[in-house]
């Protein structure tokens, strides 16, 4: 089993944490969206849309966050052989789906600041041209994903968007900690899928220096966000790259990596 991903990326993250949590074997292969690894013809002609995750499990490859999970709950119902191992209930599934509606895409770069927002766009721009001349047979999928980079950066300006992003958002956490205040977890007295799918969201907003304002004041997912951190699979998914101190190496090395190709001309 082949997982393409990168620690940036939110459903990669749920993904891994998916993996962790059963016990799964696989084989990692970072991607970084940041500096266009997953525009290289390679991968391209595996997934003609660019985006992560990717599970590859022989010749079946998903790439809808959601059915890898399911998917990944089959395998471990399958390894394990044991009766006690199901796959999520109903209620796991709606919990789930709702965390997935939201789409942190433009409250995410609204966040980032405008300089450096412009610049990673513009490289990632030219990395698409370069990708397009050297696979001239993928020249409709690459222009599709051109087209994409400019109407993101035009959407990122529109207030409007931003705003209907963080209103969703505010209505998710709002019932989450609705739920909270009734069960430890998500959906219920363990620790599920879905919570697999919220603590990504919560650690994007605490790396986009969003505590305060998004977890401090909602007192039952702060106590839940402190409980979740302890977990073995989160320490390996997520806190070895943005814990602390962390997030700034990381964020500082590929920004050194867009940089010197941008100097260099080396798309």
């Amino acid at each position: 089993m082949q997982l393409y991903h990168h620690p940036f990326d939110l459903d990669s993250q749920k993904v891994r944490l998916a993996l962790e949590e059963k016990s799964i074997d696989y084989t990692s292969h970072h991607v970084n969206p940041v500096t266009g690894k997953n525009l290289d013809s390679s991968f391209f002609k595996m997934n003609p849309g660019g985006r992560l995750p990717v599970f590859q499990n022989g010749s079946h490859i998903l790439y809808k966050t959601i059915d890898i999970i399911q998917y990944i709950e089959r395998i471990a119902v399958f390894s394990s052989g044991s009766e006690n191992i199901s796959s999520s209930n109903k209620e796991v599934i709606e919990w789930m789906q709702k965390v997935q509606e939201w789409n942190p895409k433009y409250f995410s770069l609204s966040h980032v600041p405008e300089k450096y927002r412009i610049y990673v766009s513009k490289f990632l721009r030219r990395v698409v041209i370069a990708r397009m001349s050297e696979s001239p047979e993928l020249a409709g999928a690459y222009h599709k994903k051109l087209k994409e980079a400019y109407q993101t950066e035009e959407r990122v300006k529109d207030s409007d968007v931003f705003i209907r992003s963080k209103e969703h958002l505010i209505r998710l956490l709002d019932e989450a900690e609705k739920q909270l205040s009734e069960t430890p977890y998500l959906a219920g007295q363990e620790f599920t899928m879905a919570d697999v799918m919220l603590v990504p969201v919560l650690s994007r907003l605490v790396l986009l220096d969003l505590e305060k304002e998004y977890i401090t004041g909602r007192p039952n997912i702060a106590e839940y966000w402190v409980l979740v951190q302890q977990r073995p699979s989160y320490k390996k998914v997520i806190g070895r790259y943005f814990d602390g101190w962390k997030k700034h190496k990381t964020l500082l090395k590929t920004w050194c990596f867009v940089r010197v190709r941008s100097l260099l001309k080396r798309y």
